[in-house]
């Protein structure tokens, strides 16, 4: 990237600092037409509402022509073959019974109409589905990967330790820790910058500032190169002492991450940072769990502290030491046992949000995973998740107990007004009011759904899980 380079919005920038100017308004803007786009993918129509237009663009015609046939066929039948007055009146009089009778105005509002009603309960509630297609298919899905830092934690890391090598004090590896990390935007070089600002810290000035995606930082202090970032990379800068070494996997079983330093390829200490797990996690896991759904969560971090975090979720499995682009990855294997919901709030989510059969943003992350997923949850609140499944399912039977509705009508008032119950007849006039009860019965009983409790957990259904994960799937084996 240099100087004058156009920038859009939406774009990861991998490496170093960058200074943007901005030269268009909003309405210009790459982010304006994503939205843009987003507003437009509501018309789409889910598949259930897409089977049904294919349905009546059959079904009408072919009711249209069996009406002429009533009104033509018995009454030359008659004329011609057994030499008796066609009745002409009687046929034409049935016809229009049969046609009126027949309107498929039921079924062409049993989807959209529940479609309709059940997303605007969703946005009563705080649960955005972007498309009918997103909420008629989260009903379905088998597997929640959760993202850890900000989906499953808070997302606000402070610092619980800090353990400087036997060179350095304390404060001297804090001010390191926060001439590095300053420029960075991530939740754990926050937690130090706040740090070293409640002690009243002066940053000293940083060049040529690296982001390494998956392992850590670098730059350059008075004219020494700096690095902080993982274990795994500090360890291939600098020697680790053995009772550092010893003290992290301690700190991780505790659910902290530690964070190592080094400098010109001395080791200058660690830092202890902690992310305590949002007050509903469990509760929401549990939910989930209780719902049949088996629940994944997916963390960059090291092993230990997932396993730490992950236990007190009381997820199924941890997958932890995955890089960002490596999330896609596991999504796409994970698919191959079932239909698969990435739920996440950060940018490293977006190629999974994407890759996933339905992809759940966190409302108060990042734009770029928002406009990537399918689902937004406003509140942020991660018990919305197993609450959007829930609506999901329920507007799914909704559209059932709809379309059965419409085709029982059809089914049993069809063959009266053919006349194949000549005992029975319908005025044409109580067959339009029959007609248009059905569509008041099927629009009734989608508002229904407006009585749903979103977050009442009782009725949940218990589905029958799968097995455990593959083998292939990376990072598994815990």
């Amino acid at each position: 990237v240099e100087s004058g380079d156009e920038v859009i919005s939406g774009c990861i920038n991998i490496n170093g600092l960058l200074k943007i100017r901005t030269t268009k308004e909003f309405g210009e803007s790459t982010v304006s037409k994503i939205l843009d786009l987003v507003e437009n993918a509501s018309s789409r129509k889910s598949k259930a509402e897409d089977f049904i237009s294919k349905f009546a663009r059959i079904y009408t015609p072919a009711v249209v022509a069996a009406a002429i046939a009533l009104a033509l066929v018995p009454p030359f039948v008659r004329m011609g073959f057994m030499g008796v007055p066609a009745d002409w009146d009687v046929w034409i009089y049935r016809a229009l019974t049969f046609l009126v009778i027949s309107c498929p105005c039921a079924l062409g509002l049993a989807t959209p109409v529940a479609i309709m009603v059940g997303s605007g309960v969703g946005a009563k509630n705080g649960i955005l589905f972007k498309t009918s297609e997103s909420l008629e298919n989260a009903g379905k899905i088998q597997i929640v990967a959760l993202d850890k830092t900000g989906t499953v934690t808070e997302g606000k890391p402070k610092v619980t330790g800090i353990y400087p090598a036997g060179h350095m004090t304390d404060d001297e590896l804090l001010l390191l820790a926060y001439s590095l990390e300053r420029k960075s935007e991530h939740p754990l070089a926050r937690a130090v910058v706040e740090k070293a600002e409640e002690r009243g810290m002066i940053p000293k000035e940083t060049s040529e500032f690296q982001v390494l995606a998956g392992n850590g930082l670098a730059a350059v202090m008075d004219g020494d190169t700096i690095h902080g970032g993982s274990e795994t990379y500090i360890s291939t800068l600098a020697d680790i002492p053995q009772d550092m070494t010893e003290l992290s996997r301690a700190l991780g079983e505790e659910g902290k991450t530690p964070i190592f330093f080094e400098r010109n390829g001395i080791f200058s200490g660690m830092i202890a940072v902690a992310d305590i797990i949002k007050k509903d996690s469990a509760q929401a896991v549990k939910e989930l769990q209780h719902m049949g759904i088996e629940v994944i969560m997916l963390t960059g971090d090291n092993q230990r502290t997932a396993d730490a975090v992950g236990k007190e979720a009381g997820v199924d499995r941890v997958i932890a030491g995955v890089l960002p682009d490596g999330k896609a990855a596991v999504i796409k294997n994970l698919q191959k046992r079932g239909r698969t919901a990435m739920v996440g709030d950060g940018i490293n989510d977006a190629p999974a949000l994407t890759g996933a059969d339905i992809g759940i943003a966190i409302g108060a992350g990042t734009d770029v995973a928002v406009d990537s997923a399918d689902i937004v949850l406003m509140n942020s609140r991660l018990t919305d998740v197993s609450a959007a499944i829930r609506l999901s399912r329920k507007t799914l039977k909704n559209i059932r107990e709809n379309l059965f509705w419409a085709f029982a009508y059809n089914i049993l008032l069809i063959p009266v007004a053919a006349g194949v119950y000549p005992m029975i007849s319908i005025n044409p006039m109580w067959s339009a009011a029959a007609m248009a009860l059905s569509s008041v019965t099927v629009c009734l009983n989608a508002l229904r759904l407006n009585l749903f409790k979103v977050h009442g957990s009782g009725k949940d259904k218990l589905l029958k899980k799968k097995a455990l994960l593959p083998a292939e799937v990376p990072g598994t084996e815990t």
